[in-house]
């Protein structure tokens, strides 16, 4: 490994990402997944999705804690 890739990947050992950017990785992974087994995936499809699965996800979440 070069000095320049050992120190890029030391970085990135000590980088925090916001909750923006997990999303936006985690987008980008899935779209590129799915994408490559059915070529009519979109990128919209993906993102409607994510914000499907983070609706029920919150509401189930608020369901909890009325439980409690």
């Amino acid at each position: 490994m070069t000095a320049a890739l050992e120190e890029l990947i030391a970085k990135a050992r000590t980088l925090t990402m916001t909750e923006a950017q997990l999303r936006e990785q985690r987008l980008s992974f899935v779209y590129g997944n799915t994408h490559i087994e059915n070529e009519r995936i979109t990128r919209e499809m993906v993102v409607e999705a994510d914000e499907k699965v983070s609706r029920e996800a919150a509401e189930q979440s608020k369901a909890s804690v009325g439980k409690s």
